[in-house]
């Protein structure tokens, strides 16, 4: 009798943490695409908060002449978020190729052809990638917007060039660990405290990087996967961007939330919530081990996707250079 009361206080236990969980997410979360607070026109959320002054300012407090390179290396056999649900891997493969008795020839031709999925190594998603019932940011519906090749709204092709201060949030040194456990959620106490050791502040329409020290795995395809990284928490995503007004957010892992989902029906709520709610982009898989050794916390960060029209994300090559400390 006590064994049996003890599974059903355990199995109830886990039952609140699941409905509370889920409680919690469902207050932030409405679940309906918003309207743009930029107008009916807008396609790009977040980003109308970076201005020609806003550029310019960050432009202004640039310290040096080191550039950290924030993006990983595409390769055939690399990491990917999305093999297991049937997008394809990335491969190149030469379409010209000179001869190799150079007697016969005066041109040595070379070419080369890719194909990839566009959430691929280092890159930026469209506020078109996910939705909420058929609609994406703005209320865009599918119906109305949505073609064989791609969207005709909210495409990566609309986004402009990205130049605005960064900041880097070091979660796995604020928490002493080489990386962040499998799945952890990463918390508004979490980003607080890492802020607070490296003395950090947050300001409107800043670039917030969150390192879970994942890519210390990289490119091990065993270990770096998407099914169980580490990332952030629902709360803490709320807490930076309406909160702390950050214009974009980015990460070390796939997909910048923790996995798997917590929610029953949403595999990607933090995606979800971003993207379709809040008009707020996301950068993924980034390689922030470089700006971690030298403890460069606030930087100028540089990044624009390819101009792909209708394409729900482009891989970019991010690049960040110190700026003086206010």
């Amino acid at each position: 009798m006590k064994r049996l009361l003890a599974r059903t206080g355990i199995i109830c236990a886990v039952v609140v943490l699941v409905v509370g969980s889920a409680g919690v997410q469902a207050q932030i979360a409405k679940n309906v695409a918003a309207k743009s607070p930029w107008g009916p026109a807008d396609e790009i959320g977040a980003l109308n908060m970076m201005t020609d002054a806003s550029r310019f300012d960050v432009l202004k407090q640039v310290a040096g002449g080191k550039v950290y390179d924030l993006g990983v290396d595409l390769f055939v056999g690399m990491p990917t978020c999305c093999a297991p649900f049937g997008d394809p891997t990335f491969q190149i493969w030469m379409t010209h190729t000179p001869a190799r008795d150079t007697a016969k020839e005066l041109l040595s031709y070379s070419g080369d052809g890719v194909s990839m999925y566009t959430h691929t190594g280092t890159h930026i998603d469209a506020l078109n990638h996910f939705g909420l019932h058929g609609k994406i940011w703005n209320q865009v519906s599918a119906e109305d917007a949505l073609g064989v090749r791609g969207w005709t709204k909210s495409g990566i092709d609309k986004y402009p060039p990205i130049v605005a201060r960064g900041v880097l949030i070091d979660v796995a040194k604020s928490r002493n660990v080489v990386h962040l456990p499998a799945s952890y959620a990463i918390t508004v106490a979490d980003l607080q405290e890492a802020l607070k050791k490296q003395g950090t502040t947050l300001r409107p329409g800043d670039v917030v990087l969150t390192r879970t020290g994942l890519m210390t795995l990289w490119p091990d395809v065993a270990k770096y996967r998407l099914a169980d990284q580490a990332g952030l928490s629902l709360e803490a995503a709320q807490w930076l961007v309406e909160g702390q007004k950050a214009m974009l957010l980015g990460a070390d892992n796939f997909g910048v939330e923790s996995f798997p989902s917590k929610d029953p029906v949403n595999f990607v709520p933090l995606h979800t919530y971003l993207q379709a709610e809040q008009g707020v982009s996301l950068v993924e898989a980034l390689w922030l081990e470089d700006l971690a050794k030298d403890q460069v916390y606030e930087f100028l960060f540089i990044a624009s996707p390819l101009k792909m029209r209708g394409a729900t994300a482009s891989p970019i090559r991010p690049l960040a250079i110190s700026i003086q400390r206010k």
